[in-house]
């Protein structure tokens, strides 16, 4: 009895040794102490610490120009990060994959005691010491240390192994397509939200402007209507054009501000860091000149279609791996061990044992037969998808293109309306200041000069983001992973 006692303390003590060494400090997981350990990952979001703490293409606190907004994007984008974490555990599950192409190898010692005849006779063999006219019925109390190495490999299991490293190949394969597919939104992003400050920028400076003419002109008509030669009317005409002006700079200052925001996000960065950018260039990248020509780029390059199609060979491999489970599995395994009640191992007492082990599922429960349905399946969707992937991309892509048309339309009628509506204002603004026109003429031409020049700046910078989902749609991004984009 004081040796099973023995037992049970030895027990109770190697479970409390277990337990204190899966302890962790209490504050081992801290949310700041994580960042801290991994703040070289990305940019630091902190503005304060952006100039002493970015390097190379983390700073940002300058005037930019478009290669290096999408250079830092490349860099910071969280979505971009979250990708390279994809592919990074894409490839640590390929080399688990590989696993059980090699040998599994373990050392092990153990202690037992006990008084089970069955027990006492193996243990009493392997040691080499069994008492001669031992009772088998009733051996007694016996304990032994064994310490030994075991080695097996799997032989064959119907292919199975073999699929499942050849999916998570094409796990990686996907992974870095999923990285080009995300890179390819976030490129047009970027630049749609660079045109977006231009654009506020410009509708900034037209506001001021007409601010200004509207300001210079409140000034004359208050010494008119001091000295009696303007009426009140006039006057309050122009005060309403004077706030309406002034609500419309706020507007275009705050849409400039949000614009800013925007692209900071896309950037990875917090909105307080301050950033400008140049002035672009028409025509950022370059592109099909027609749809027909765009399709067949789009149809290369998109990586969205080679995806789905690396999904589809996958589900197929699944399939053939279901399939496996009704095939036998033959293993090889072997042993080498030494025992001894006292733990004095002699070569001279060794034990070996190798053998193949031959194993056949005849009948699980007809769970082969459920994983193989679950993997057809699957099967069967991919291909669909595949097809709906297809049609998506031939979609977007004349999309894209009915987009720029309308675009370039827009902008073609929006330039002669400038064209007009500026002639128009200084020919009212010569009768305005001559006495034949009326200060309500003058208004009305001086807005519809301000708000063509507006929408000529919408319709120009619409053009230019048209053209970036068209750079989209082609998978433009993917194509020229090397060499880029034009800088604007």
């Amino acid at each position: 009895m004081s040796r099973i006692w023995v037992l049970l303390m030895i027990m109770a003590a190697m479970i409390e040794a277990m337990a204190l060494s899966g302890c962790v400090p209490k504050n081992a997981y801290q949310y700041e102490d994580i960042k801290t350990e991994y703040a070289d990952l990305a940019c630091p979001l902190d503005a304060s610490r952006s100039t002493e703490s970015a390097k190379g293409k983390c700073i940002i606190d300058k005037t930019l120009a478009l290669k290096d907004i999408l250079t830092i994007a490349k860099t910071n984008n969280p979505d971009l990060l979250m990708a390279m974490a994809r592919i990074e555990r894409a490839k640590a599950m390929l080399t688990q994959s590989t696993a059980p192409f090699y040998p599994q190898v373990n050392v092990y010692t153990e202690y037992v005691q006990g008084d089970a005849p069955s027990a006492f006779l193996f243990k009493t063999i392997d040691q080499r010491k069994l008492p001669p006219n031992t009772d088998f019925n009733n051996p007694g109390w016996f304990e032994n240390y064994e310490t030994g190495v075991g080695a097996g490999i799997n032989l064959f299991n119907g292919g199975k192994d073999t699929l499942n490293r050849e999916m998570a190949k094409t796990g990686v394969t996907i992974s870095n397509l999923d990285r080009d597919s995300i890179e390819n939104q976030v490129m047009a992003t970027a630049i749609s939200a660079y045109y977006d400050i231009l654009a506020a920028t410009n509708f900034t400076a037209v506001a001021e402007e007409s601010l200004e003419t509207t300001r210079s002109q409140l000034k004359i008509m208050e010494v008119r209507f001091q000295s009696g030669g303007a009426l009140k009317t006039d006057l309050l005409s122009l005060q309403v054009r004077m706030a309406e002006s002034e609500e419309i700079l706020v507007q275009s200052r705050n849409r400039q501000r949000l614009a800013k925001t925007g692209l900071a996000e896309i950037l990875g960065v917090e909105p307080d860091i301050p950033f400008g950018v140049h002035k672009a260039q028409p025509y950022a990248v370059d592109i099909p000149e027609d749809t027909a020509s765009a399709l067949d780029v789009a149809l290369v390059n998109r990586p969205e279609l080679a995806g789905v199609r690396e999904k589809l060979r996958q589900s197929k491999m699944a399939a053939d791996a279901a399939r496996a489970g009704y095939l036998p599995q033959l293993d090889f395994q072997t042993q080498y061990y030494v025992d001894d009640p006292e733990m004095r191992y002699s070569s001279e007492r060794e034990n070996w044992t190798a053998g193949l082990y031959l194993n056949w599922n005849i009948f699980s429960g007809f769970a082969t037969k459920g994983q193989r349905a679950e993997a057809l399946s699957n099967l069967r969707e991919a291909l669909a998808a595949d097809r709906k992937t297809l049609l998506a991309v031939k979609f977007d892509v004349k999309k894209a293109y009915l987009n720029l048309d309308e675009a370039e339309e827009r902008l073609k009628v929006a330039t002669s309306n400038v064209k007009t509506a500026e002639e128009t204002f200084h020919l009212v603004k010569r009768q305005y200041e001559g006495g034949s026109a009326n200060i309500t003429r003058y208004l009305e031409a001086e807005l519809a000069y301000s708000r063509a020049r507006m929408h000529e700046t919408t319709a120009y910078f619409d053009r230019e983001k048209a053209r970036a989902q068209i750079a989209r749609a082609i998978g433009y991004w993917t194509r020229n992973r090397e060499t880029g984009s034009k800088e604007g």
